[in-house]
């Protein structure tokens, strides 16, 4: 009988001794909370398992324990160093350290040694095993695929996500399109690994990812199961209170600052039902904020929009570089409207990424899109 992916991902990582964890670039609540969780999950498992983001951290996720997180993944490989004693034979090595220098000390047997007969070079990183948690597409591993491609393509990879735009880029799959996040797809893989593998940590990690992905149960992707399934890892000693009030109650100046210049320059389209507003790179030098400082206010504002359907924030977080964020609500596609723009995820939240482009000129852009969109949902009846 073939094994369902969920099996296939529970003997992966049985089989495996040393594992990389690794997440999409600008990581969220989920990101984080599904990476940490199974890290802790490895660990008790007696796999050596090494997490790496990196990208920043958004500072109302950082009391989750990112102290087990890497952010430089160069120097996991062995450093090797290479002597030719075609010339020499060696008698003795020893080393020291002094004034933080290392000293390898070889005494030759006979004939000499020289500087010229060293090579270096760095051996192969010692994973066996990828873990790739909460991304869409390969690319959206950022950096850490781009700076390490031949890895990825090198050793067996698993892809453990919940977006419906994800394009099964793994050894082995684990895609649950109707999961509201990758916190929720793992807890059924732990339980399967044992009934006391979810601890206070690990219930913790996973709830994180739920709660932001659902905007604490407000957004319209909240389910009955996702529902259910908090309430048992409360019941396991999550710390909701203490995730609510980091994610939802904590909001530094910097954020304040720049939340106002988008709310002061929110505009409506009645017709399209439709209410979007700007950043540019601009606004976030003069509020001194993080490109995670918007986090959370495309949800606020379609929650406080009255009479509205779509909901978009386009902001320059880098120059000539726009990063769009969807809400919509029942009946509307995010999902497919981000796809007119290269990009994807669920069908109430969705985002996408132009290049090359300021902020007017994609404020143009992506509102002729859309408006050409809505009016053709309309017509075939689809919106009313």
């Amino acid at each position: 009988m073939e094994l369902t992916p969920k099996q296939q991902v529970k003997q992966a990582i049985e089989k495996a001794k040393n594992i990389l964890l690794v997440t999409h670039a600008n990581p969220d609540g989920d990101a984080l909370g599904s990476t940490l969780a199974i890290y802790f999950l490895l660990q008790k498992l007696g796999k050596k398992a090494t997490a790496v983001c990196l990208d920043p951290v958004p500072d109302n996720l950082k009391f989750l324990p990112l102290d087990k997180i890497k952010k430089d993944f160069s120097g996991l490989a062995d450093f090797i160093i290479t002597i030719d004693v075609s010339k020499a034979k060696v008698d003795k090595l020893r080393y020291n350290i002094k004034d933080n220098k290392l000293n390898i000390i070889l005494t030759p047997k006979e004939g000499n040694l020289a500087p010229s007969q060293l090579t270096f070079d760095e051996g192969k990183p010692p994973f066996d095993l990828i873990l790739m948690l909460d991304a869409a597409n390969i690319e959206q591993l950022g950096e850490m695929y781009d700076q390490n491609t031949e890895l990825f393509f090198n050793l067996p990879t698993i892809n453990i996500d919940h977006h419906a735009s994800n394009e099964y880029f793994g050894k082995i799959n684990l895609v649950d399109l109707t999961a509201t996040s990758t916190c929720e797809i793992l807890v059924a893989l732990f339980e399967s690994f044992g009934e006391k593998t979810i601890d206070e940590t690990i219930a913790t990690c996973l709830l994180t990812g739920i709660i932001t992905d659902t905007g604490s149960f407000q957004n319209s992707n909240t389910t009955p199961k996702s529902l259910s399934i908090a309430a048992q890892l409360i019941g396991l000693g999550a710390h909701q209170q203490e995730i609510i009030q980091h994610v939802f109650k904590t909001k530094p100046l910097s954020m304040l600052k720049l939340w106002g210049k988008a709310l002061t320059d929110i505009q409506r389209d009645a017709k399209h039902s439709l209410v979007w507003t700007t950043l540019n790179h601009k606004d976030f030098e003069e509020a001194n904020a993080t490109k995670e400082d918007t986090t959370g206010l495309i949800n606020d504002l379609l929650s406080s929009a009255p009479d509205t359907n779509i909901v978009l924030l386009l902001s320059e977080k880098e120059p000539r570089m726009i990063h769009g964020s969807i809400r919509t609500r029942e009946g509307i596609d995010a999902a497919k409207i981000a796809g007119l723009f290269g990009g994807g995820g669920h069908t109430g939240a969705a985002g996408f990424v132009l290049q090359d482009k300021d902020i007017k000129e994609a404020e143009k852009f992506v509102l002729k899109q859309i408006r050409t969109y809505q009016e053709r949902e309309i017509k075939d009846g689809k919106v009313e």
